[in-house]
């Protein structure tokens, strides 16, 4: 099977050399110059990833990705800019991206990152751990039944739990799966997000899952004793 990837990218120079590159790695890659064709490719012929520059014209990029969430789109999706500010990423993050590879980037690398996303497409649709299920195709969340909402990000980081049950997982593990190895932002974001995670699922009264292991990082642990 070949995936399909969509590029949308308005630089020429960039999109041929990406569009070249990744049809050489074994990818169908379909070019759209701006966020309107894009999304008129994306109904067309849904890919199995998106890779997306931010500074579009006209529609930005980040309009496009929640455009794209709210088709629905579920696939992953990376963002390339160079803007490398935290609360730029956090946008990112937060209008439903998967990765973000900041610019001048390595073509290596971002090949590496798209293989990483396509290699999930044949991970089980569903995660369980004791009373949590979480939903890879849908984004959905439940607890012992109750729906969980979560933000695209919340939901990545709960994700990278529960595909390491029992597993202590440092800040810097945690970041570079969830934000990205070129994530450069301050590390004390990762508290901030378990601590969301831990109210949204905690809110009937649910026992405690996400569990601080002090000096060493965060564990999904077993309810019982």
């Amino acid at each position: 099977m070949s995936f399909r990837i969509l590029l949308i990218e308005d630089d020429p120079g960039v999109s041929r050399v990406l569009a070249r590159g990744l049809s050489y790695e074994g990818y169908e890659v379909q070019s759209a110059t701006d966020g309107e064709q894009g999304l008129t490719m994306l109904r067309d012929q849904t890919p199995d990833l998106i890779i997306l520059d931010v500074m579009l014209p006209g529609m930005d990029g980040l309009e496009v990705l929640r455009r794209a969430r709210a088709e629905p789109y579920a696939g992953p999706v990376l963002l390339l800019t160079a803007r490398s500010r935290p609360e730029h990423q956090i946008a990112g993050f937060e209008s439903g991206a998967d990765d973000y590879v900041l610019k001048p980037f390595s073509f290596d690398v971002l090949a590496a990152r798209v293989r990483a996303h396509l290699r999930r497409q044949d991970e089980p649709a569903a995660l369980n751990f004791e009373d949590l299920t979480l939903d890879i195709a849908t984004h959905q969340v439940r607890r012992a039944g109750r729906e969980v909402t979560l933000t695209a990000q919340e939901f990545k980081i709960l994700q990278v739990f529960m595909e390491h049950p029992g597993r202590v997982l440092s800040k810097s593990v945690l970041l570079d799966c969830a934000w990205g190895v070129g994530y450069l932002g301050d590390s004390n974001i990762v508290e901030t997000y378990v601590k969301l995670l831990r109210q949204k699922l905690e809110t009937a009264g649910e026992a405690r899952v996400l569990q601080t292991i002090r000096g060493a990082g965060y564990v999904l642990r077993s309810i019982g004793p």
